[in-house]
């Protein structure tokens, strides 16, 4: 793990979401870590109080869906301003956002979309990543995308970009095991090869998710939406990323069609046994 962008626990974390807030605040689960989306507590008010309560029990990870950083005009300094001061007031284990864009010309789209894999577009994202550790006084985790076309102009390949990124911004990646599996299927690669293509680069954190499949047309596309447990292949693509990089902290990360918090629990014990027997091994 690299230190230098994530001193969480390697051990299971859950993402926390507003419909486990009054749970989590009262009962306290036996859980090591949470992960908040860093803009649902930019405001004032009871979040990031509730949040400065929880660092004493918890510790937590801030990951970004807003900040656009592979945005072409830069970013958005007042939105940066904001995250920094979030960062000085919970002092968080570990900082992230995402490979994506999702801002232009000052209009917000509610999705995170795919670069292409070019020298353009990795000059800005270095630049980009450069100006939010600066902001914050921190490395950084940037994680890889799930992706659904290759697009034309692309001259290397995601792995390498990524390497390229954490070298010359000195982030570091967070890698989403779902990603992974749901962008290698849709695009006939190999998950396996993807993993050993990134396993020397300097990894603070792992994400799992559910995805479902879908057909459009004669086609099946699958499509990562954070909606369900976490798939039989994907936590076979998480053995072999453990095997590979060794044991890391890893979140289960549930967005939509958000069950009870017990379930939640369940699949991170699920991953807590995988790990455990990825530090019995290391050892």
């Amino acid at each position: 793990m690299n230190a230098s962008c994530s001193q969480l626990p390697v051990a299971t974390g859950i993402g926390l979401r507003a419909a486990h807030h009054e749970r989590v605040r009262a009962d306290r689960p036996d859980i090591a870590w949470l992960e908040v989306h860093t803009e649902n507590f930019l405001g004032g008010g009871a979040t990031p109080a509730m949040l400065e309560l929880l660092r004493e029990r918890y510790a937590i990870s801030l990951h970004g869906v807003g900040l656009s950083l592979g945005s072409a005009e830069g970013l958005d300094e007042e939105h940066l301003a904001r995250i920094a001061a979030l960062v000085q007031r919970i002092e968080p284990a570990a900082v992230s956002d995402h490979v994506s864009w999702s801002v232009t010309g000052g209009v917000y789209f509610n999705d995170l979309l795919p670069l292409p894999y070019d020298d353009d577009a990795l000059a800005i994202l270095v630049r980009n990543v450069t100006r939010f550790q600066e902001a914050i006084g921190r490395a950084v985790m940037v994680e890889n995308p799930s992706t659904y076309l290759r697009h034309v102009q692309s001259d290397r390949a995601e792995p390498q970009f990524l390497a390229e990124l954490c070298q010359r911004s000195g982030c570091g990646l967070l890698l989403d095991v779902n990603n992974v599996f749901v962008s290698t299927e849709n695009q006939g690669d190999d998950a396996q090869a993807y993993l050993a293509a990134i396993a020397h680069l300097p990894i603070g954190e792992i994400h799992l998710s559910g995805h479902h499949l879908r057909q459009i047309g004669n086609r099946s596309i699958r499509i990562d939406d954070h909606g369900s447990p976490v798939s039989a292949p994907v936590w076979a693509l998480y053995e072999r990323a453990l095997e590979l990089i060794g044991p890391l902290p890893t979140l289960i990360e549930w967005d939509s069609a958000l069950p009870p918090l017990e379930t939640l629990l369940g699949e991170a014990s699920k991953a807590q046994t995988r790990l455990d027997a990825a530090k019995r091994s290391a050892a």
